[in-house]
């Protein structure tokens, strides 16, 4: 079992940066796939960003303005947000897989999920 905890999350005027973080415990965190969702209100949770067997990936809308990164001595992933925009709004969960071979976008192959930290940016 994994526990994921995020922080990180506030409200922010548009431009600014944020680093969310997510805390894991529970397994052995370098053997996991690890990614990062939103989900804005009324919308789908969609990717954001996932790091994977040394790769990393990101959703088109991101790529450029985020970054992620994860710390495996501390058990801990970051989302590094720079230039943010009102449509980065929504709540932002971590995801792990134990399977490194784990589609990197895709929702449901990610086993484990934090509670979310919630970003909104203001124009």
């Amino acid at each position: 079992q994994v526990q994921l905890v995020e922080s990180g999350g506030g409200a922010v005027q548009a431009g600014v940066s944020l680093r969310l973080s997510c805390a894991a415990s529970g397994r052995t965190f370098i053997t996991y796939a690890m990614g990062w969702f939103r989900q804005a209100p009324g919308k789908e949770r969609e990717f954001v960003a996932s790091w994977s067997g040394g790769f990393t990936y990101y959703a088109d809308n991101v790529k450029g303005r985020f970054t992620i990164s994860r710390d495996n001595a501390k058990n801990t992933m970051y989302l590094q947000m720079n230039s943010l925009k009102p449509e980065d709004t929504a709540v932002y969960y971590c995801a792990a897989s134990p399977n490194l071979n784990t589609p990197p976008r895709v929702r449901g192959a990610y086993n484990y999920w934090g509670q979310g930290t919630g970003v909104t940016v203001s124009s």
